[in-house]
């Protein structure tokens, strides 16, 4: 493997976080994008392993300036994992905003997103991973939602979307659409690296955590001041954890009431984003209109140009 590019490539695959497995379906997932129309390339560090990682840190982030320097327009995730947060000094935010990539990615990937947004005020995409959308067995079991938002976001071609939520009635909002893997977004705050945000639509998922660990880390928010400062908070995917016993009814949805009681911003549940189908794939750091219609929320693309300015962007 060369770290030369493809001239007509265009997805450039790294790995910034977790060691891709000896046995992940890279190249069937590969095989899958270009099923798709994508052309992807892999990043010469792409497979390497350190611990748990995919390489060294200086390698992973190497693999960002690798990124901004090919051809190829998008730069997409293998996977998530964990390590971004521990290369984030060492990344030039900046120079990755002025090479105009559409960078793609969710879950640790969302420490790099907001600081994108905090550092450079730049534009990235909450969205697919190579693995885990693009590697399943058969092409046709590639969920559609997944891969057409996908393709629309990519293209340009993405104005509207729409789900059906639970929530309040009556709700509108106009912001920078913000946030993503919660246990992220939770890490990085009173860090350089947290973008300060007023008057945004932040967006939250997680993937196995508990619901008392999703409230604890949502109060963390609340009592730092973070969720009254938002116009509209959207709840995504929060999959794969287990009840115990002595939970006696503390759930989920137990979690949404008690936090719709403490803030004063709606909450908005419903958001197909995060470790599960169907995923939009969503512009961070855009900014977006929101309105709910009857069971429907929208979200609609007001501008997605890497170099726009955010308005309610704190100073």
């Amino acid at each position: 493997m060369t770290a030369r590019t493809r001239p007509d490539a265009d997805i450039y695959l790294i790995s910034p976080s977790g060691a891709v497995e000896p046995d992940a379906p890279v190249q069937r997932a590969i095989g899958h994008l270009a099923r798709a129309g994508y052309v992807a390339a892999l990043d010469p560090a792409a497979l390497r392993v350190r611990q748990r990682f995919a390489g060294s840190d200086a390698d992973r982030a190497a693999a960002f300036a690798r990124a901004a320097a090919q051809p190829a327009p998008i730069v997409m995730i293998t996977r998530g994992g964990y390590g971004l947060t521990r290369y984030l000094p060492q990344l030039d935010y900046k120079a990755l905003a002025r090479a105009r990539k559409r960078w793609v990615g969710l879950s640790d990937f969302t420490a790099f997103q907001l600081a994108m947004l905090a550092k450079a005020r730049a534009v990235t995409w909450a969205g697919p991973a190579l693995l885990g959308d693009f590697g399943p067995e058969r092409f046709e079991d590639i969920d559609e939602v997944t891969l057409g938002t996908f393709r629309d976001a990519m293209s340009g071609a993405l104005e509207i979307v729409g789900f059906r939520y639970g929530g309040p009635a009556g709700v509108e909002a106009r912001g920078t659409l913000w946030g993503g893997n919660l246990a992220m977004v939770n890490a990085l705050l009173g860090t350089p690296w947290f973008p300060k945000v007023q008057g945004g639509i932040l967006f939250l998922e997680d993937v196995n955590e508990h619901p008392f660990r999703i409230e604890r880390m949502l109060t963390q928010l609340l009592h730092a001041g973070v969720l009254d400062r938002q116009q509209a908070i959207l709840l995504g995917q929060f999959s794969r954890y287990r009840l115990a016993d002595n939970d006696r009814g503390f759930d989920l949805p137990a979690v949404v009431r008690w936090l719709r009681a403490q803030t004063r911003t709606p909450v908005l549940t419903g958001l197909p984003f995060g470790h599960e189908h169907p995923k939009l794939t969503l512009p961070h750091g855009a900014q977006v209109a929101l309105a709910t219609e009857g069971r429907t929320c929208y979200l609609v693309l007001q501008e997605h140009d890497h170099d726009h300015d955010h308005h309610d962007h704190e100073r």
